[in-house]
């Protein structure tokens, strides 16, 4: 099994995200040795900005591209192929004003590829690539924003992941929020950490039931 394993937090040993990333695949690789991980850092290495060359070369047919538009398009083709190469996908990030971090939302630029992560089907419907990845959103949120909380209405992260990563034809990704993590009190961030971990276990478990099955 590959895995494809993204980071997106500017922490670095600070970051709950980064830490709880690792405890996964820690998790994983213990019950799937043959376990391989393709590991992209955002922060390091983020995703090409948007540019009218790129727009222009992206929804130029393949055959027309000039050398210029290819260019354009290199970073981009190579992290949509990374992505279509790894069998299960793992996104780990804070939370940021109630939405992403603008280096995801880069990344999620540069893969929305149509042709490559997507089709426009004769009949007006698109058909994403993504259907036979297993896909894991890890987030980290400084507040409380589980369900009866005040601030429950304001998770502007999930739905835009969700829209984006379904469009590409993710099938029932799995989303695991730890918090409230920074604006908590000591026990209760143990506590969110805590619970994070325990569904991280879950996963691996399924994740590696699954792959196991399919190849055995």
């Amino acid at each position: 099994m590959k895995l494809l394993h993204v980071d997106t937090s500017p922490k670095s040993e600070r970051s709950n995200s980064r830490a709880l990333g690792r405890y996964f695949i820690e998790k994983l690789a213990l019950r799937m040795p043959s376990l391989t991980v393709d590991h992209l850092d955002l922060v390091t290495d983020p995703a090409p900005a948007m540019t009218e060359a790129f727009t222009i070369a992206s929804y130029t047919p393949a055959a027309d591209r000039t050398v210029e538009m290819q260019h354009a398009l290199v970073a981009s083709d190579a992290l949509c192929a990374r992505m279509l190469d790894a069998d299960a996908l793992l996104f780990a990030m804070p939370m940021y004003n109630w939405s992403m971090p603008a280096a995801f939302k880069a990344f999620i630029d540069a893969v929305v590829r149509a042709g490559i992560t997507y089709v426009a089907t004769a009949d007006g419907r698109y058909v994403g690539a993504l259907g036979t990845k297993k896909i894991l959103f890890l987030t980290t949120r400084g507040g409380d924003l589980r369900p009866g909380s005040p601030l429950a209405g304001m998770d502007a992260l999930t739905p835009a992941l969700r829209a984006a990563f379904e469009f590409m034809g993710a099938v029932e990704p799995c989303f695991i929020d730890a918090q409230p993590v920074q604006f908590a009190q000591p026990d209760d961030r143990a506590a969110a950490l805590g619970r994070a971990r325990a569904e991280l276990n879950r996963v691996a478990d399924a994740w590696s039931g699954h792959f196991g099955s399919a190849t055995a």
